[in-house]
């Protein structure tokens, strides 16, 4: 038998968990975000099928979402609905003679020797279906790289297969950001080096990318662009590599005595998620979203690793310093990043 990788991932899942709680909103339009109100600050954590084809995406401000799609159902985040059915899911998953990777709340891989790869995913659909009243789609490859962008293919619902014998006829003429790990930025990049799809990207000299994007990230690209990817579906706990807090401000932060404030209280709240962790702190960064919606962050070093809630909390401060500009704010953020762990 041949080892395969299935990709599963729940097709809309949070609006699909909210649709179950309410069946009247079926074929409506259902937005997902912040307190459920359009009217106030705060992105769109999901959409459904029928909001996205009216230009509705995940991280869309909700003021503008509800511009683009006035008809529209929004609703509040449940987040312990959503931790609830996934982990009916994921146990639903482990029921499979099979390695189970668990990605986050509505995706997972599975590592399996079969001869039959569709067979096994469309069981997998029909017993997630059973025990969830959830569908979802399975991309089937040769590696995790192939498996995860055979799902986005396979959507809604669907079982799609893509290894390295059609990987190109399948990708190859798409542009770089079709790929997992390739942003807009790093297209724009990309296409400013004569880079604009995925083939090009796999015929990329590695030492030219290397010069452009670094030594790590240079090469790790081209790999990418040929679709090769050697990590194993391993079921490790899943390991957090920070903890972190923001607030979004209904009103703008003209003041920055009340930005070095905010910071300080969210600075506290991280330090007492860290206080519940077995893991020290070696870095902290700040994120400033500024009015109306540019996005910068600054980071600073802790001397040595530490749980120390002031500590945390100066290493917050000294990060803001690092911001020039003294804009209006509209959100701001602290994450604490953990030491590495050894394998």
């Amino acid at each position: 038998m041949t080892r395969w990788v299935l990709h599963v991932d729940l097709d809309q899942f949070v609006a699909a968990v909210e649709v179950l709680r309410r069946p009247e909103l079926r074929g409506r339009p259902v937005v997902v975000g912040g307190d459920g109100d359009p009217t106030k600050r705060g992105v769109v954590s999901t959409a459904s099928y029928e909001a996205r084809e009216r230009g509705v995406h995940s991280g869309l401000p909700l003021r503008i979402a509800a511009r683009k799609c006035p008809e529209a159902v929004f609703l509040a985040v449940d987040a312990d609905a959503y931790l609830a059915a996934s982990e009916d899911v994921m146990a639903t998953l482990r029921g499979f003679d099979a390695v189970v990777e668990v990605l986050g709340w509505d995706e997972a891989f599975l590592g399996v020797d079969t001869d039959d790869p569709e067979a096994v995913a469309r069981e997998i659909q029909r017993r997630v279906l059973a025990a969830t009243e959830l569908h979802c789609t399975v991309g089937i490859g040769d590696n995790k790289l192939r498996a995860k962008l055979a799902t986005g293919l396979g959507k809604p619902a669907g079982v799609f297969r893509l290894t390295g014998d059609t990987w190109f006829a399948v990708l190859g003429d798409r542009p770089t950001d079709a790929l997992w790990g390739v942003g807009s930025r790093t297209a724009k990049k990309l296409a400013a080096a004569g880079v604009d799809t995925v083939a090009q990207l796999a015929a990329a000299d590695p030492a030219d990318l290397a010069a452009r994007f670094g030594p790590a990230t240079g090469p790790w690209l081209v790999r990418l662009g040929r679709g090769e990817d050697h990590s194993p579906v391993s079921d490790s706990p899943w390991v957090a590599r920070s903890r972190s807090r923001e607030t979004t401000f209904q009103q703008d932060l003209d003041n920055w005595d009340e930005v070095r404030r905010e910071v300080a209280v969210l600075a506290r709240r991280v330090a007492d998620d860290v206080a519940g962790e077995d893991r020290a702190v070696v870095r902290v960064v700040v994120k400033v979203r500024f009015a109306p919606f540019a996005t910068h962050t600054h980071g600073h070093p802790l001397a040595a690793p530490t749980t120390d809630p002031g500590a945390i909390e100066e290493a917050a401060s000294t990060a803001l310093d690092g911001f020039a500009d003294r804009r209006p704010v509209r959100l701001l953020g602290v994450r604490a990043e953990f030491e590495k762990v050894e394998p």
